[in-house]
């Protein structure tokens, strides 16, 4: 590459950054709302408001208050909603059971949402932790260990009961072995051939996910246990390519690198390696320390934001799943 550079004095790189427009002109990637998903908290009953106190501006709604912020996605051109469930603790259960309820909360929100707006895009989670008595996205055995494949026949229950309520892309973020594969299969054989699968890939036993529990209520229930033996070790990159060509090749439509940032370099090596469509997750810890940073004084909120957006497009995500989302499109838009 060197052999095409002009050198100093002919070459001087400063020339393309003298002014706006030409640094507008020569910008290599840049964050639009069409790479937006807004993950939002959901929970029962009427005119329900409930703050988020370890992330700032996050709120826990009930489906009467979340059609205006699906309204104002729709305005604002983002694409489409996460949802996760507040699920009562009287229905929390060892086998998450309340997950398969046709009735349950998630399946009633979807056939709303799709009703009220059919053109937003809705992506459910499927694990088993909102649901559990326990916090674990997965069933125990008697010495507490995850069960894998007892747990994937609840998960396939899961996404199909949210297949049928209408949802679009259903998302697994257990990370058993092999439970793309067996959901996939299940969609089809039901004729759900339309739904897509977007899979939690590469997902890491992370301490970033704290603010996260705290909104849905799992982590109470979860304790001081943890989630290692099932989700990835963060000192590891080729097993993320693994997991990867695992779900691809089980039926995955997209993949998906969580968390985010920290895990910029496993965006890039999936994005090189595949060439399929990526996503991050820049989750509930990420978010909470630009918040706080931001609140306290220390970083210019937007600037960190959008700088902090546009490092994920930039590794080679396609899209990102972001508490900002909205703020961003607004920002964009003004």
């Amino acid at each position: 590459m060197s052999s095409f550079l002009a050198p100093y004095p002919q070459g001087r790189p400063r020339r393309l950054r003298r002014d706006e427009f030409t640094r507008n002109l020569v910008r290599e990637h840049a964050v639009t709302p069409n790479d937006l998903i807004y993950p939002v908290f959901v929970l029962e009953g009427q005119k329900q408001r409930q703050t988020v106190a370890s992330m700032p501006g996050v709120e826990r709604v009930s489906l009467d208050l979340l059609l205006p912020v699906a309204e104002e996605c729709m305005k604002l051109g983002v694409p489409a909603l996460a949802l996760f469930p507040v699920i009562d603790a009287s229905l929390k259960t060892p086998d998450g059971r309340e997950a398969m309820n046709p009735e349950g909360l998630v399946p009633r929100v979807v056939r709303t949402l799709k009703k009220e707006f059919p053109e937003l895009g809705v992506m459910t989670d499927v694990a088993l932790d909102p649901f559990t008595s326990h916090g674990q996205d997965g069933l125990l055995d008697e010495t507490g260990y995850i069960l894998n494949d007892e747990t994937i026949e609840v998960l396939v229950k899961q996404a199909l009961t949210q297949a049928e309520a209408g949802v679009d892309i259903v998302a697994p973020s257990d990370m058993m072995d092999g439970r793309i594969g067996a959901i996939r299969n299940a969609l089809e054989n039901a004729r759900r051939i339309h739904t897509r699968i977007m899979a939690y890939s590469a997902k890491y036993a992370s301490a970033f996910y704290g603010p996260f529990r705290d909104a849905v209520g799992s982590a109470s229930n979860l304790g001081k246990s943890n989630k290692k033996v099932y989700q990835m070790d963060p000192g590891n990159t080729d097993e993320a390519l693994r997991e990867v060509a695992m779900d691809l090749a089980e039926g995955a439509d997209m993949v998906m690198v969580k968390p985010g940032m920290p895990y910029l370099d496993i965006v890039r090596r999936v994005k090189d390696e595949f060439r399929v469509p990526t996503f991050a997750y820049q989750v509930s810890g990420e978010y909470a320390m630009l918040k706080a940073a931001a609140n306290n004084g220390w970083l210019d909120h937007d600037l960190v934001m959008m700088e902090s957006l546009l490092a994920f497009k930039r590794a080679g995500a396609d899209g990102v799943l972001t508490y900002f989302a909205l703020d961003v499109a607004r920002k964009l838009r003004a």
